[in-house]
């Protein structure tokens, strides 16, 4: 086993008490004053509150830690440590926020408060996942169901949550549900952007007789890099070097202006890439006269 793959980062944790603070305040100030339900074991917490006058911040770790033993044999040392520890994460912030209540100033519109969740909670969750962490719940009946019936773990999730949401509906109104599903659409939308990066950028693939001109002009008039790999066409079975180069969103006109007046012929595909890190995007553009030093 990799021991620097188990090791246990201080940064992690750090993320795992933001994320879990952001989530858990959007549960306790939002969710419950609003009648918004939740999916999963934090849509099941909020379904006891309504019925039985159950405190959250004690069913999330009652309700946790059963699944965390069901499935511990299946998560990694580390996996196990940041489950538990996201989860008592969580716990102890729905206790916290109990206590020091902040309502925002929402003035009963729901539909407001609805997008606000969705923000919340998806920046909250995704913080958690980015950087390796769950608050265990359906993510771990998930993962046992995968690794014993094969069954996949977003299908799992996917019938758990809509189960939960459904069952929701003995405490709140259609109207409310509606706009939970407002707000799940939002959650979905900030989680996905904040688990796989902010950074937005393109990728291009150029396919063309004149390769080399292409990823030269692009280098030497974009300041982007190239790569070039060795192609075979399908039809022509022909040798040719294919361009591949990713860019900023800004820059995709200036591309295709460049490679229109070298080879109007070239055949491009272009699609979108969820995070983008190196020289030139998480950091500054290089200096020019360095890249051409570099590039010889």
């Amino acid at each position: 086993m990799n021991k620097t793959a188990e090791r246990i980062h201080f940064r992690d944790l750090l993320a795992f008490l933001i994320g879990s603070a952001l989530y858990a305040w959007s549960l306790i100030n939002v969710n419950i004053p609003n009648n918004l339900a939740e999916g999963g074991i934090s849509g099941i917490t909020l379904i006891l509150r309504a019925l039985f006058g159950l405190n959250p911040a004690y069913t999330t770790l009652i309700l946790n830690i059963p699944l965390l033993i069901v499935g511990y044999r299946l998560l990694g040392r580390r996996s196990i440590i940041y489950t538990l520890f996201g989860i008592v994460s969580l716990s102890a912030w729905l206790w916290i926020w109990q206590i020091v209540p902040m309502n925002p100033p929402l003035h009963h519109d729901a539909l407001i408060a609805a997008i606000i969740a969705g923000i919340l909670g998806g920046l909250g969750l995704g913080l958690i996942m980015r950087f390796g962490g769950t608050t265990g719940g359906t993510d771990v009946v998930a993962l046992v169901l995968e690794r014993k019936l094969n069954i996949p773990m977003g299908r799992t999730m996917f019938v758990l949550d809509a189960s939960v949401l459904l069952l929701s509906l003995v405490y709140l109104d259609i109207v409310h549900m509606m706009y939970t599903l407002i707000m799940s659409f939002v959650f979905a939308q900030i989680l996905n952007f904040t688990q796989k990066g902010g950074y937005s950028a393109r990728a291009f693939l150029i396919f063309s007789s004149k390769s080399v001109e292409i990823s030269d002009a692009i280098m030497e008039k974009m300041e982007r890099g190239t790569s070039l790999f060795d192609a075979k066409g399908g039809y022509t079975k022909n040798q040719q070097q294919v361009v591949y180069t990713v860019v900023d969103p800004s820059e995709v006109a200036s591309v295709y202006e460049l490679i229109k007046k070298i080879d109007p012929q070239a055949f491009i595909t272009e699609s979108d890439t969820s995070e983008t890190l190196g020289e030139g995007f998480s950091f500054a553009k290089p200096d020019k006269s360095l890249w051409k030093k570099i590039m010889g």
